[in-house]
């Protein structure tokens, strides 16, 4: 099993900095062009075939940059256990790119209904109880085992809360890091939405969203923080929806600077997923992560 020492060991080792989510509408600009990033991050089911272009455009980026592994098809919270193909997959991908980091979310989508297992294909929360945590236990230490090294689990943007939580979000995310040594990928942009969210279906009972998120980044382990994604969200009648299809917005880059002061410096990512924009908007909002990414200074 890994433990917390470990977890620190190979957060330390990696590279830290900013990066951004690499799409394929930006792929052959940023060969071509080279900018100066620290790491690039790929959804790693976009690249599970044997072979063609685009793993062979992935191994082109790893000879210059390194690259994170980022996933949506675990489904760690799923009581029917990880798929062994999608396991196999990711450690054959894993082994050929050799990430710096390896993620997924902390969500369930597999099911047996029917007869046969289904994969929802969609991030659905999870109940924050003691059958859900031994759950999600088993299933880390599973993909841990398989791929040597320890993964970061990503809290999840959501727009329900099942019944039957006995305990708070970064309660269960503390448990899982304390059982497992597991890691923590802290989006914060995801934490806003989330207050946001609270705030349009309770009103005036709910606390101002900033301080609610403030709080909520308080009581994570600080040794357990393996990276920090930003992102934007669009902001409708009666919902908000984390659509990464915009800039940070200020509120977000607000909670970053909390997240660095509490957390220290961070491996952090822009990520955008729907209307992508030209190359040089990512450069720009990576390099104002980049000019508050930075140690806090000390006082004589």
């Amino acid at each position: 099993m890994l433990t917390m020492d470990r977890f620190a060991h190979a957060t330390n080792a990696a590279p830290t900095g900013t990066g951004i989510g690499w799409r394929h509408p930006h792929y052959a600009e940023l060969l071509q062009t080279l900018p100066a990033l620290d790491f690039l991050e790929v959804h790693s089911e976009n690249f599970f075939g044997e072979g063609g272009a685009a793993l062979q455009v992935l191994e082109q980026a790893r000879a210059t940059y390194p690259v994170s592994l980022h996933g949506v098809g675990l489904a760690l919270g799923s009581a029917t256990g990880v798929d062994p193909w999608h396991l196999d997959q990711l450690a054959r991908l894993a082994e050929r790119i050799e990430p710096v980091r390896i993620s997924d979310h902390a969500c369930f989508a597999r099911a047996h209904v029917k007869g046969r297992d289904v994969h929802a294909g969609d991030l659905l929360p999870i109940p924050f109880n003691q059958e859900s945590l031994d759950v999600f236990c088993r299933n880390v230490q599973q993909v841990q085992e398989r791929l040597q090294r320890p993964l970061l689990v990503e809290n999840l943007s959501a727009y329900l809360t099942l019944s039957g939580s006995d305990r708070s979000e970064t309660d269960f995310l503390r448990e899982l890091v304390q059982r497992t040594g597991c890691g923590l990928l802290v989006d914060v942009n995801n934490i806003y939405v989330n207050a946001l969210n609270v705030c349009l279906s309770t009103g005036e009972n709910a606390p101002e969203p900033v301080n609610a998120c403030r709080h909520w980044l308080d009581q994570l382990p600080t040794e357990g923080v393996g990276e920090i994604h930003l992102a934007g969200h669009c902001v409708m009648d009666d919902i908000v929806i984390d659509d990464h299809g915009s800039r940070v917005p200020d509120s977000v880059w607000q909670l970053y600077a909390h997240a660095i002061a509490r957390f220290g410096v961070r491996p952090t990512l822009i990520e955008w997923d729907t209307a992508i924009p030209p190359l040089d908007v990512l450069l720009d909002e990576a390099e104002r992560a980049r000019r508050l990414n930075q140690p806090a200074e000390v006082s004589a």
